[in-house]
């Protein structure tokens, strides 16, 4: 059987427990150019255009909530767009890992931007946000507990929620592998990016999935480079 013909179930060293601050540090920073430079950040704009596309000009500031945000670079991102069209705006990264929280919250560039560290299940919201999203999180997770994510999503979000997550293909895999282990000086980065693209999704997988949580009430689209985009907005 091909290895690519069934989500890996093998656990990334990122989900370890004990890592050093460094060494996530290092992760992070590398994973915001990888995001960069492969089109992560543009795909998460377009999630975010799309669930905005309906929504009138109004002075009171949308609530944007990114779980599982790691360094907060898609947040930082996010905010850079919003504050160029004049759309007022609050933001929340959550994370359970404190690294990642310590890291985000550390960087200049990310100021303005709130981070919680915690599991999202337990996230304590004054009311839902306006829109959820999650960034190369979802392939983290067994397809039971995606499952209970995107109800969560769903019952916490006022617009709706996208999902920003890898395609799992050869081309996908044996690409990162080399341009990680040519370019990349994180162990973590090395060993988790291919294995990141193993553990993700192909259309029939995301389509039985998401037909189970929220039937008929999302778009699907594949994006370059070897990327899914999910959206469910509210009717």
């Amino acid at each position: 059987m091909s290895k690519f013909s069934q989500r890996s179930t093998q656990q990334e060293l990122l989900d370890g427990d004990h890592l050093p601050f460094e060494d996530i540090r290092r992760n992070m920073e590398e994973l915001d150019v990888i995001n960069s430079a492969l089109g992560g950040h543009r795909i998460t704009l377009a999630g975010i255009r799309s669930l905005l596309r309906s929504v009138a000009p109004s002075s009171t500031p949308l609530h944007i909530c990114e779980i599982g945000c790691g360094g907060g670079d898609n947040l930082r991102v996010v905010k850079q767009y919003l504050d160029r069209k004049g759309i007022p705006a609050v933001y929340t990264g959550i994370d359970l890992n404190p690294h990642c929280i310590a890291y985000a919250q550390s960087r200049k560039e990310n100021a303005g931007i709130t981070f919680v560290c915690s599991d999202y299940k337990n996230a304590v919201f004054a009311s839902h946000p306006h829109i959820l999203f999650s960034s190369l999180f979802c392939h983290h997770f067994t397809d039971e507990a995606l499952w209970q994510q995107w109800q969560w999503m769903k019952e916490k979000s006022k617009l709706g929620f996208f999902v920003n997550d890898l395609h799992r293909h050869p081309l996908a895999y044996y690409s990162i592998r080399w341009l990680t282990q040519m370019f990349s000086k994180s162990y973590l980065v090395k060993n988790d990016a291919p294995l990141s693209v193993l553990r993700g999704f192909r259309r029939p997988e995301l389509i039985a999935l998401q037909q189970s949580v929220l039937p008929g009430k999302i778009t699907l689209q594949w994006q370059w480079a070897f990327r899914w985009l999910l959206i469910y907005k509210h009717e």
